[in-house]
């Protein structure tokens, strides 16, 4: 599937609702934390927060707005889990901005733009987080490409199913 660049002209951007724009990254966030308790193998591979940080900042196509939603979405992120606080705030920092930016000049509504963008943003996030968790924090972490490849399959094809239902509450701006 061609990805495809868009003229100013073609450019829809769109809001969300006040209830939307809170309730949705609440509940990733909810839900990030509270499933893995009852499915461990959850928390490896899906970061919902991610996804939805992809998804409002490539509906926004404004830069700052993925910039913010993703430092939101990551510091609360970071303090609901027992990692120190910034890392995913830096990480999906970074996704939103390039999430927004890339909004602007690709179409992203198509099904394949979509799974391989989050995928290409799934490797970005880790990228980022494992820089600063090595580099700025010191933590241990290995890396491990098989999960890394599984794990970013898995959020690119919850990724293309969740913005559908998301797709249901946008409002053109």
């Amino acid at each position: 599937m061609p990805i495809t660049y868009t003229s100013g002209e073609q450019l829809e951007v769109y809001r969300f609702s006040l209830p939307v724009t809170v309730g949705v990254p609440l509940l990733a966030l909810f839900l990030q934390a509270f499933l893995p308790r009852h499915f461990p193998g959850l928390a490896v591979y899906l970061d919902l927060p991610l996804l939805v940080t992809i998804y409002f900042a490539m509906a926004r196509r404004n830069p700052i707005s993925g910039l913010l939603t993703g430092a939101v979405i990551g510091l609360f992120q970071d303090m609901l889990g027992h990692n120190p606080i910034g890392i995913y705030g830096i990480a999906k920092t970074v996704v939103g901005y390039l999430a927004s930016s890339l909004g602007v000049k690709l179409d992203v509504e198509n099904v394949g733009a979509r799974f391989l963008l989050t995928l290409g943003f799934y490797f970005i996030h880790s990228a980022v987080w494992f820089t600063v968790a090595k580099g700025m924090v010191s933590l241990t972490q290995n890396w491990s490409w098989t999960r890394g490849l599984l794990a970013a399959l898995a959020n690119a094809l919850l990724g293309v199913i969740l913005y559908f239902f998301l797709d249901k509450f946008k409002q053109r701006a």
